[in-house]
């Protein structure tokens, strides 16, 4: 989309218009933790996201779309400003955008659209933390978060307050999903059309506490819940350093606990009953949306932060640079967009904000890392050059392509996979020479440079510390090189 031409504003003005009323609209819809287990992609039999969807049908679905950094805080800094970590320097749990010298010269993502005359609100999980506020000007809150809580942990009685599962509480009424897709339906119907908007909506679940009231376990009966694939001897092919970055200083729960607890099938049921829920908080804001006057000029932009696993690999949570660990869910639906597509080229959330300014007309910011998804809204299968990129630490990077995926770890091990032949990736083909040529074309695309680790002591830091400290190497080892 151009911006306005001077026969257009003649036009506007001739109608009563202004070139603000032709500027589309943008809804961004935030999911936390929220893997492939969608019924469009088709990462689990037993999803059930009706609404997810239906939006799918009416716009295009990215099938291939991973995040930058498999943790929520550095992946929303990247998507926010369409920054890598590796220029940023934001790889974990902390620091804020604001303490990184590159990142905070840049403009976020909400405070751009202010400047371009949208009007700017959101509520919920967005950024990470307090950053809501600083970010956006008309926030609205949290809502109570991860909340509420019970008395007494349900399921998994030590560790971690938020790592939790079960039915709770009684109604959707007390879930800050509910009352954050209520608050999203009335701005809807409450904004008018003398000037475009940005609302941005964050859903706290599947994040753990994985707790929804029981009508949504219902919909899952645990003994009928089909566990992830696994393959026996998973981590046979893998390197210790691969195995440690995963594991060591993390605070979800293991798999050998998970199983020993008869855990495992209560997890999954709690997961995907959390699924369900937000699917019906995502339900309420679309239908807010088509029951207003900004149904036919609005941009919908849906997307999760990154995956999550639930035993793949004996692995809980995020945290990984394998494919549970980055794919997430990307829709986009709008105006001139055409329904029902799906691309399967390899794109990132780093993209999406360049998508936006190209789709309303307002000018590239030559500093953003990200490209814009536009040719693939036109044609799915347009010429598409670019690989997507994740990290989890200086030197710990994933390249995935249309049909593989390539690791590289701080240590040096690699890890390659065929997703045609392998969409489970249960065979590190590294070393095998019939794929060299294929590993050094992903190879090529590793980041030349890092910048120093930025914050201290978030559970990322210290796996990473303690994974190099393993091998004998320290994190400043790479810095830079």
């Amino acid at each position: 989309m151009k911006r306005p031409t001077l026969l257009l504003l003649f036009t506007l003005c001739l109608s009563g218009m202004s070139a603000a009323d032709a500027r589309p609209n943008i809804l961004l819809i935030s999911i936390d933790d929220l893997n492939d287990w969608v019924g469009c992609l088709a990462g689990h039999p037993q999803a059930r996201t009706p609404n997810i969807d239906a939006l799918a049908e009416r716009g295009v679905l990215f099938s291939n779309a991973h995040c930058q950094a498999p943790v929520c805080n550095p992946s929303r800094a990247s998507l926010m400003t369409s920054l890598y970590p590796e220029t940023s320097g934001i790889y974990f749990l902390d620091p804020e955008i604001s303490a990184s010298p590159v990142a905070k010269s840049a403009i976020t993502l909400p405070k751009r659209f202010a400047k371009e005359g949208y009007h700017v609100s959101g509520a919920g999980k967005l950024f990470h933390n307090t950053e809501n506020k600083r970010y956006i000007d008309s926030y609205a809150g949290s809502f109570g978060g991860f909340g509420p809580m019970p008395e007494k942990k349900i399921s998994q009685p030590h560790g971690h307050l938020l790592w939790d599962w079960g039915s709770f509480p009684d109604t959707d009424e007390t879930m800050p999903d509910h009352k954050i897709a209520n608050w999203a339906a009335k701005q809807l119907a409450q904004l008018g059309t003398d000037e475009p908007f940005l609302l941005a909506v964050g859903f706290y679940r599947p994040h753990v506490p994985m707790f929804v009231p029981q009508k949504w376990y219902d919909l899952h009966p645990v003994d009928e819940i089909q566990l992830p694939k696994i393959k026996e001897d998973e981590l046979a092919d893998l390197s210790d350093y691969a195995i440690n970055i995963t594991r060591l200083e993390h605070v979800a729960p293991t798999q050998e606990w998970i199983e020993s607890s008869d855990e495992w099938k209560h997890a999954v049921q709690s997961y995907l009953a959390c699924i369900s829920f937000v699917d019906s908080c995502v339900g309420t804001v679309i239908k807010a949306l088509d029951e207003s006057p900004h149904k036919d000029n609005t941009i919908i932009a849906l997307f999760s932060d990154h995956g999550f696993h639930l035993g793949e690999k004996e692995r809980w949570a995020k945290r990984s640079l394998w494919e549970d660990g980055t794919r997430v869910p990307v829709i986009i639906a709008g105006p001139d967009i055409a329904g029902g597509q799906v691309s399967g080229k390899p794109v990132g959330l780093i993209d999406l904000y360049p998508t936006l300014l190209d789709l309303t007309g307002s000018a590239p910011d030559p500093v953003h890392e990200g490209h814009s998804l536009a040719p693939l809204l036109r044609n799915p299968e347009s010429e598409w050059p670019h690989f997507t990129r994740t990290s989890f630490g200086p030197g710990n990077v994933a390249i995935r392509s249309e049909r593989f995926r390539y690791i590289h770890y701080f240590d040096g091990s690699e890890e390659f996979y065929d997703h045609r032949k392998d969409p489970n990736e249960w065979n590190n083909l590294a070393r095998n020479p019939e794929y060299q040529a294929s590993k050094q074309r992903l190879a090529s695309q590793l980041p030349k440079n890092f910048a120093p680790l930025l914050g201290a002591d978030s559970t990322g830091h210290l796996s990473y510390a303690s994974s190099n400290a393993a091998i004998g190497r320290a994190p400043e080892d790479e810095e830079g090189d």
